[in-house]
């Protein structure tokens, strides 16, 4: 960069800050294979309030139940922190993934500007994608996943947070937990849908059942 002396010209420093996290543009997606889940980050503009609102927490699982399904598109397992949410989906190809994601991502548009009566764009940037190959993959999204709020308070906090499961997640329909701290089926009432995986239905369980005590991402604290 050549540096100008006077008015104008570049400068270090000058132009607009760049992002904490930027946006995900659009990059090329990787194929996916048939029977492979993924963990998708969806993150929403600043402007947007708190997603850890009850009313968006309700309305969203009222979207959720409406189309979470629909044909080879799956949302298995989601949670909602203040500015993204996570999802553990199942698509059979990397076709079904994106329409299902763009009916995802629009329902999920919705349910924010509904409940907090705004209009507008609401998403940042595309979705981000982690494609889940290995029974230890899956365990270990499926405990990012329903523990986010845990890794969150950790973070703020610096101390274990209180065990609980979070209710702005799909944890209480979860049937992998250890100690039987959750249900154990599927509820009728559940908002997201039953996996078809062997990975997603099976195989991650070889790495043992899910403590509600864990701490994503964090060694030693609940395991």
């Amino acid at each position: 960069l050549r540096l100008h002396r006077g008015h104008g010209g570049p400068r270090i420093g000058a132009g607009r800050p760049a992002a904490k996290r930027p946006p995900v543009h659009h990059v090329r997606r990787p194929s996916v294979p048939r029977g492979c889940p993924a963990h998708v980050t969806l993150r929403v503009r600043p402007d947007v309030p708190s997603l850890r609102n009850k009313r968006f927490v309700k309305e969203f699982r009222r979207s959720l139940a409406r189309g979470g399904e629909r044909g080879e598109f799956r949302v298995v397992e989601f949670s909602i922190q203040r500015d993204h949410a996570h999802l553990i989906v199942e698509a059979a190809g990397k076709p079904a993934l994106g329409r299902g994601m763009k009916s995802v991502g629009a329902r999920f548009a919705r349910a924010v500007n509904r409940t907090f009566g705004r209009s507008g764009p609401v998403l940042f940037g595309r979705y981000q994608l982690h494609l889940l190959t290995t029974p230890r993959e899956v365990r270990n999204a499926l405990a990012y996943v329903l523990l986010n709020a845990r890794k969150h308070f950790r973070q703020r906090r610096g101390a274990v947070p209180p065990v609980a499961i979070d209710e702005a997640s799909s944890g209480r329909w979860f049937d992998g937990w250890k100690k039987g701290r959750a249900s154990t089926a599927r509820a009728s009432d559940a908002p997201v849908a039953t996996a078809r995986s062997w990975l997603l239905r099976v195989g991650w369980r070889r790495h043992g059942l899910i403590d509600p005590a864990e701490v994503p991402g964090v060694r030693g604290v609940g395991r």
